[in-house]
């Protein structure tokens, strides 16, 4: 099921999925900004012709199915564009094989401790072992680009932001601390005063 040019123009408004540039191994990107994830907004059917859409576009642009995806979950509220474990795994699993198995890498930008603690327990046993293998938390922006060129993503504001307050903040960076925190700006610095 196609969706309709009205459908895919709304769709594409939200931005939040789009294909941006190709990671250092020379494979495209799926970016999806969890903040803009219209779970409540839409019904499970548009969305997921619309996702594959998207996908089948993609394999035609890229040459190939290989591709990698960049999830952003900065600022992801459960009641408003938290699609939840078993949309994705309902999502995941009826892709076509092709799209499925294109999937080389889920990047899992700003996890909170709830989503890493879920995909950790649950996510084992509600996701496929091939998805959740997939998956690598990348707990700031700039460890992305280990993996990705900034020239190559766009990063929307917020996530900079957010970004920026983990700085100010390093005990809300679960999992990743700084190793000298001399270099980390304290509560009264100018750049953390908000």
């Amino acid at each position: 099921m196609e969706p309709t040019s009205e459908e895919a123009a709304e769709f594409d408004k939200l931005d939040f999925l789009k294909l941006d540039g190709v990671d250092r191994q020379g494979r495209r990107i799926v970016r999806i900004v969890g903040k803009f994830f219209p779970a409540a907004a839409f019904s499970k059917d548009k969305l997921h012709a619309y996702i594959l859409h998207k996908l089948k576009f993609l394999s035609v642009e890229a040459g190939g199915p290989s591709f990698v995806v960049v999830y952003f979950h900065t600022g992801v509220e459960n009641s408003v564009n938290n699609p939840g474990l078993l949309t994705l795994r309902w999502l995941y699993e009826s892709l076509p094989p092709e799209s499925k198995h294109g999937i080389d890498a889920i990047y899992f930008v700003h996890p909170g401790l709830q989503s890493r603690l879920l995909l950790a327990t649950l996510g084992r046993m509600f996701l496929s072992e091939g998805f959740y293998a997939k998956v690598n938390y990348v707990p700031r922006i700039e460890f992305m680009w280990s993996y990705i060129d900034s020239d190559q993503l766009e990063v929307p504001e917020f996530a900079w932001e957010y970004d920026d307050n983990l700085e100010c903040r390093p005990y809300f960076d679960y999992g990743s601390a700084s190793e000298d925190l001399r270099h980390v700006p304290h509560i009264g610095h100018p750049h953390c005063v908000t």
